[in-house]
């Protein structure tokens, strides 16, 4: 199961990619454990400055905009 997280504060950008997440999943039919990441101090630990963030398997894969849907599901067929 993919682990898949979204760091951002709350802002209309992060909560765009959390449901832009959530779409992806349900198209492709796929269960994922999704977290959002809103604590500041936990977010520093990945040492990004702009949000959101897209991690996949701890892996960074989009930040700084809000990720769409059809490239969050070719980040999760890969």
């Amino acid at each position: 199961m993919k682990k898949i997280k979204i760091l951002g504060p709350g802002c209309p950008k992060c909560k765009a990619t959390h449901q832009n997440v959530l779409k992806a999943l349900e198209s492709l039919q796929l269960d994922a454990d999704v977290q959002k990441v809103e604590d500041m101090e936990e977010m520093l630990k990945y040492d990004v400055m702009t949000t959101p963030v897209l991690l996949i398997d701890e892996t960074i894969h989009i930040k700084g905009r809000v990720a769409q849907v059809s490239e969050i599901k070719e980040l999760l067929k890969q």
